[in-house]
């Protein structure tokens, strides 16, 4: 997870260079090797950064928890 944080950032960084997201890739793949983050994902960032988003941070996701706790149902 670290990993692709710091992904995120060489993206950033190198976007603010004005490396076109097919450079920034290949330079992904070079520094990261078989730890790089996908094509898609690294396009992602690339757009993410285009339209004018400065956070790193993943965005939330709905739905359900990937840990959930129950209780048993009680009858009346």
């Amino acid at each position: 997870m670290k990993e692709l944080e710091e992904q995120r950032v060489c993206v950033k960084f190198c976007f603010k260079l004005r490396k076109s997201a097919t450079e920034i890739f290949r330079l992904i793949q070079k520094a990261f090797g078989h730890d790089s983050m996908s094509r898609t994902k690294c396009f992602e960032w690339y757009n993410r950064f285009k339209s004018g988003r400065i956070s790193m941070d993943e965005d939330t996701r709905s739905g359900r928890f990937s840990t959930l706790t129950t209780r048993p149902l009680t009858r009346r």
